[in-house]
């Protein structure tokens, strides 16, 4: 079945994000509230600019007021990697020696259970009701989705997480730019048909 066009489904968000159902993980026979929000990658502009313009501004405005953090994956791997005084020598040696040389020695600096970590320190959990994930895209091939929202499941209590991904997802695996076959991931629902 065809999704509808890229606007009725942005129009959709806000409105999902808001509902009683997401924030309260009603409706999931006890799963975790891990949501995905797919998009055709060459949309990503167009995703940054409804993300910026309209939900990070609004989301905590109106009526019903949620609080909420808002995690770039890439700003927050090259945050980690420069407090670990590794940025620049991971620069250096991506020049030197190339890009698998690079992937093969972040291997432990951003293992997938140390960057959940580091994403979940980032928020105050006791007074968090939502958590927004962007910049998947960005950060690939550095960090793997369907790996950081396994480590996550343990992290984040009961809170829903809505993940903006710059590809397919149907239910069962994640296809990063339409092409880059995950693993299968299939803990996640998705946010808008």
């Amino acid at each position: 079945m065809k999704s509808p066009p890229f606007n009725d489904r942005l129009n959709q968000i806000m409105p999902r994000l808001q509902s009683r159902e997401l924030l309260h993980n009603e409706g999931l026979g006890n799963e975790i509230g891990f949501y995905i929000f797919d998009y055709p990658p060459e949309r990503e502009l167009e995703m940054r600019s409804f993300l910026a313009g309209v939900i990070l501004p609004n989301l905590d405005k109106g009526p019903n007021p949620i609080r909420f953090a808002h995690i770039n994956l890439f700003e927050l791997v090259i945050t980690h990697l420069k407090e670990r005084n590794l940025l620049d020598r991971a620069i250096d040696l991506q020049i030197k020696k190339g890009d698998e040389a690079l992937s093969s020695a972040l291997k432990g600096p951003l293992h997938e259970q140390k960057i959940a970590q580091v994403l979940v320190n980032q928020m105050d959990l006791t007074s968090t009701e939502l958590v927004l994930v962007s910049g998947v895209g960005s950060v690939y091939p550095m960090l793997r989705t369907h790996t950081l929202l396994s480590a996550l499941h343990s992290l984040m209590q009961s809170i829903p997480l809505v993940m903006f991904y710059p590809g397919q997802y149907d239910g069962l695996s994640l296809k990063l730019f339409d092409k880059l076959t995950d693993d299968h991931y299939y803990r996640a629902f998705r946010l808008v048909a």
